[in-house]
């Protein structure tokens, strides 16, 4: 399964007990993508997302950094699929001057051709430049104005969610495979601490991105034993730690493939400790480097 850029997404793990609460609801589908919405490549990609939807994705994640709205409100209209049937994600990228949080979100439903999206997300903490709270009361705006119907952040460190902590509902949204646990560790105790579901994305790095890497044949030898893949095997990894998985794909078998691994046989407590143990090897983080220090 590919976990680079692509045109829709699949997701996994539902669970409406975790949010903690009314004021957020936590996607059905979750997933995320990304694809830029020039023209020419806006009219390649409405299939795709309508073959994830006729698939059984239903969680479409756009955002303004992926300029890809206008592909997925294309996809949505050329599906046919009722709007009460899906959920949409988009994400804040960033505020121009004299710009509102609701002006941007005003243009992102114009391209999604929608009158609300399901989730709304800061996709970023450093674009707020220290003027996060301050966000979050914009965020907090549009909801109750029925533009979305969820607002949560993304990217986000632990210093960050305290400055938003005591007034915000969150799903964080973080990058999480076992090259990059031991790093996000403190974020998901922090998590955990305070009722906040996880969402994460780029779960199969170590195979589309680190190939050849120290948990490669823990991983593998896993996946020959319960006869699945080795994507399922991460993926499952992801499942059992309580994490909602955020996936991408542009095959209809890998879709399949995904949402059947809620099935599959759990991994041992054996199995999931090799895998962190392998993965502490090595540190590589793929996305928003420079959140974490990195870039």
């Amino acid at each position: 399964m590919s976990d680079s850029p692509g045109c829709y997404s699949c997701a996994l793990q539902f669970d409406p007990t975790c949010s903690p609460t009314p004021s957020t609801t936590a996607p059905p589908f979750p997933g995320s993508h990304s694809a830029p919405a020039l023209l020419s490549i806006s009219r390649m990609l409405q299939r795709p997302v309508r073959v994830a939807i006729e698939n059984g994705v239903t969680h479409l994640d756009g955002a303004q950094m992926y300029e890809n709205e206008d592909s997925l409100g294309a996809g949505i209209k050329a599906s046919g699929k009722p709007r009460s049937e899906l959920y949409v994600t988009t994400k804040l990228k960033s505020l121009a001057e004299g710009q509102t949080i609701k002006d941007t979100l005003v243009i992102s439903l114009k391209k999604l051709g929608l009158e609300y999206v399901d989730l709304f997300l800061i996709h970023d903490p450093t674009s707020a430049k220290g003027e996060l709270k301050a966000w979050w009361k914009q965020m907090e705006e549009v909801k109750s104005q029925g533009l979305t119907k969820s607002i949560g952040i993304s990217n986000f460190r632990v210093e960050d969610m305290k400055e938003v902590i005591e007034v915000a509902t969150i799903l964080p949204a973080i990058e999480f495979h076992p090259y990059v646990f031991k790093a996000a560790e403190p974020i998901y105790k922090y998590a955990l601490e305070h009722k906040i579901l996880i969402a994460s994305y780029g779960g199969l790095t170590p195979i589309v991105r680190a190939p050849g890497g120290p948990v490669d044949p823990v991983v593998n030898g896993i996946a020959e034993r319960l006869k699945i893949s080795p994507s399922q095997v991460y993926t499952k990894w992801l499942l059992q730690k309580g994490i909602l998985v955020v996936t991408t794909t542009s095959k209809p078998a890998r879709i399949t493939e995904t949402l059947k691994t809620p099935d599959v046989t759990d991994l041992t407590s054996e199995d999931i400790a090799a895998i962190e143990e392998a993965g502490a090897k090595l540190h590589k983080r793929i996305f928003m480097r420079h959140v974490f220090g990195e870039a």
